[in-house]
């Protein structure tokens, strides 16, 4: 540990910063993600980040471990001017991130995926020692108090244990700036209380954290420190005892956002859209009745690991289901994805990048895939009707892109989102399966979406929407489904839905 670290507590603004950049700017074709950005960050100090989606944080994150280099700015280690051009120059300063998506090899061991690259080295030329491997992987996970053996492999594993992982190999490269990049947007919430026990841990050891997140009771329960970018400048620097929420969703968005969830409940739905009966999969659900109507939002909570989202790839034919019957409208379905999109289902999965979009193809490509039929009955691709229609809906979604040319890579994940509600727009959808809708967006980004899905239903479409946020599922629904152990444990309607009685019908002793 640096003689500089405090214990226990975070360093104050007295003490020299552990790293400070001075004026960061960065330009992308065109774009300037990062406009003269300043940044301090202390030693046992965890510093939250915030801001919306394409504000800057994503590029600032990669100009400090080196994966993108600043057009201009200066960087100064312990007081010291140094230079960051590459992960190796970071790596040196011991800095790492730990992105959303890992980047862990899923078929090697835990102590190997700890040490790739850097294995000690046996007796023999070539040779690795895999015994002090498994020795130093055992004394790192247990200075974090990870219950796991050094020869269990990744593939394995949990999201939560696999970002155990990841927290550990950056560790191992002895570590004293952390990244952590949305930690909690997939863990459940036993899962988040034993990252939070992680992180104090590191705060004790002098470990200085980065944590960007979108949930506001994380950046006040954990955060020494608060920055927002906006537009790739700094609009702010708050102290948490010295602001609201409020007051940060205004800074992160230029503009006063209704965090109520209000909305006009549906009092009389429509036509029946989705009839599950008696519905098991090999996925692992089992007997599954559930009904959605037209003109409603419907909830389907649980755990992480309920079955939720397998409940959602069986009515979009990705899963085979083998008992049980499952009628979209009034017509069976009994196909796969494009059988279900026939009959005016659309799925917005849990993972956008790596279900949801074809990620080195272009935003005019994505949007339009879902309505190729539409567009095209003969069968003959017109490219200025596609670029047309693309055009049409990224101004209807207000999708923050050059044009319908730009590969969806490079969106923000709230931009990425709306494209994927857009192609089924575009596809004259009428009943919608979101999965985690605001999964890793932003708060301005999350109000657009369920603006977006009000305006779906108020227009006679259906809605059955997964989400773990508690506070979404009671104040957006006007019933909801509570999901445990691969099956239906209750329903409740408006009048009955409040967190207590999500939790008690999905916990696994109720």
């Amino acid at each position: 540990m640096s003689s500089d670290a405090k214990t226990g507590d975070a360093m104050t603004p007295s003490d020299p910063p552990l790293l400070e950049l001075r004026g960061i700017s960065k330009r992308f074709a065109g774009v300037q993600a990062l406009d003269d950005v300043s940044f301090e960050l202390y030693p046992g100090e965890v510093h939250m980040l915030l801001g919306e989606n394409g504000a800057g944080k994503s590029t600032l994150m990669k100009v400090l471990c080196g994966a993108h280099k600043a057009d201009a700015g200066e960087f100064f280690h312990q007081g010291r001017p140094v230079a960051i051009s590459g992960a190796a120059d970071a790596q040196r300063l011991g800095i790492a991130v730990i992105f959303q998506e890992f980047t862990l090899v899923p078929y090697l061991s835990v102590a190997q995926n700890i040490f790739l690259r850097r294995e000690p080295k046996g007796r023999l030329p070539g040779a690795v020692d895999h015994a002090r491997m498994r020795q130093q992987a055992r004394g790192i996970m247990d200075q974090l108090g990870m219950a796991l053996h050094p020869d269990t492999l990744v593939a394995t594993l949990g999201v939560a244990q696999q970002q155990m992982v990841e927290i550990a190999k950056a560790l191992s490269q002895d570590a004293r700036i952390l990244v952590l990049d949305e930690p909690t947007a997939a863990l459940s919430d036993n899962e988040t209380e034993k990252l939070f026990r992680m992180i104090d841990m590191l705060k004790q050891q002098g470990v200085a954290m980065v944590y960007i997140s979108h949930r506001m009771a994380e950046v006040f329960s954990m955060g020494d420190r608060i920055t927002v970018l906006r537009d790739g400048k700094k609009v702010g620097f708050r102290m948490p005892g010295e602001t609201e929420p409020d007051e940060l969703v205004s800074l992160m968005v230029g503009r006063k956002v209704d965090m109520s969830y209000a909305r006009e409940y549906c009092g009389a739905p429509g036509e029946l859209a989705l009839r599950m009966q008696g519905v098991t999969a090999l996925s692992g659900i089992h007997d599954i009745h559930l009904e959605v109507r037209a003109g409603e939002i419907v909830g389907l909570a649980g755990l992480v690991g309920s079955g939720r989202t397998e409940v959602a790839r069986a009515v979009f034919g990705a899963d085979p289901i083998v008992s049980g019957s499952i009628e979209i409208f009034g017509q069976r379905q009994s196909g796969g994805p494009a059988h279900a999109r026939r009959l005016g289902a659309a799925l917005i999965p849990e993972s956008r990048k790596t279900q949801g979009l074809a990620l080195m193809r272009s935003v005019g490509d994505n949007l339009v895939l879902a309505s190729l039929p539409r567009l095209f009955p003969s069968g003959w691709f017109s490219p200025v009707k596609a670029a047309r229609e693309a055009r049409e809906l990224i101004q209807r979604m207000r999708i923050a892109t050059p044009g319908p040319q730009q590969r969806v890579q490079v969106l923000s994940g709230g931009n990425q989102q709306k494209v994927v509600i857009g192609k089924w727009l575009s596809a004259e959808s009428k009943l919608f399966i979101f999965d985690e809708p605001t999964r890793g967006i932003d708060v301005g980004a999350k109000a657009e979406i369920f603006a977006l899905i009000d305006s779906l239903v108020k227009k006679g479409a259906a809605v059955l929407m997964i989400s773990s946020e508690l506070a979404e599922i009671v104040n957006v629904c006007d019933r909801t489904y509570v999901m445990r152990e691969g099956r239906v444990a209750g329903h409740l309607t408006r009048s009955e839905m409040n967190e207590e009685a999500i939790l008690t019908l999905g916990m696994h002793h109720a």
